[in-house]
């Protein structure tokens, strides 16, 4: 993946270079939106995260222990990507200390999510509501999906963003592609090992086989997803830099700041 779709120039600002690794200031500008969109992804995905899903399911076919088919995921697999891809939007353009901001306030909405839920199940049903056990099979929580779901998405994102802006520290506005990718490789790792190591037998995973196999898909997949969508990650960020007019490198490594 060549960087010619980003500007030549730090950000394209005419700004010269520096030492450390350029970023734009929080404050308006379009962080808002990307950590509204950021947060609304987390609260759909850990919802649809509590189904059991399988591909394949009239397949059997295994490697050793590893059970290839059927595939085993969960309802959220098309979902969990889509979050990386903006936490690495948000590192890439904002730096580590504002990306940290919008993980800490996904994770506190998310606990607002499931103590709302908690409420919500636990009301008394009306006489003429006739779908409180479809209503509780859905959004009542479990503990375990619930330290799963915030376990994995806090280390994911915080591996993720740490990786990337790591990387950038070295590279500063060459070879996007390496760090968008080597960052998601590290966080959804994290993530997605935690995850299904606490949330596999909540969801029907009870075999090692198959917990393999969960993770293996879950973490190849968000990975391939990354990596498919390159080419728009690369325009958003490379926008988002034109018109942030703040981005600029930080007097200490964003690391640090």
């Amino acid at each position: 993946m060549s960087d010619a779709l980003l500007p030549a120039d730090t950000a394209g600002t005419g700004r010269p270079a520096s030492e450390h690794a350029a970023f734009a200031k929080a404050a308006g500008g379009y962080y808002t939106p990307v950590v509204a969109l950021f947060t609304a992804v987390l609260i759909i995905s850990n919802i649809c995260a509590t189904k059991g899903v399988q591909f394949f399911a009239d397949q059997s076919l295994k490697l050793g222990p590893i059970e290839i088919l059927p595939i085993t995921t969960d309802g959220a697999w098309f979902l969990f990507p889509l979050a990386y891809i903006i936490g690495d939007v948000l590192s890439e353009v904002y730096g580590f200390k504002s990306a940290r901001r919008a993980i800490y306030m996904g994770f506190a909405i998310l606990l607002v999510m499931v103590g709302a839920f908690y409420i919500a199940v636990h009301l008394p049903a009306a006489s003429f509501y006739e779908n409180q056990e479809a209503f509780r099979s859905v959004l009542g929580t479990t503990p375990q999906l619930v330290a799963a779901g915030l376990a994995g998405y806090f280390v994911g994102e915080m591996l993720n963003s740490a990786a990337l802006v790591a990387i950038k520290e070295k590279t500063k506005e060459k070879h996007l592609w390496a760090r968008l990718i080597g960052s998601t490789v590290v966080g959804e790792f994290g993530d997605t090992l935690i995850f299904c190591s606490i949330a596999a037998t909540a969801i029907g995973i009870d075999s090692w086989g198959s917990f393999i196999n969960y993770v293996i898909v879950g973490f190849l997949w968000k990975t391939l997803a990354e990596v498919i969508v390159l080419p728009i990650t690369y325009r958003v960020i490379a926008f988002l830099k034109k018109h942030e007019p703040s981005y600029q490198p930080l007097e200490k490594p964003a690391l640090e700041s």
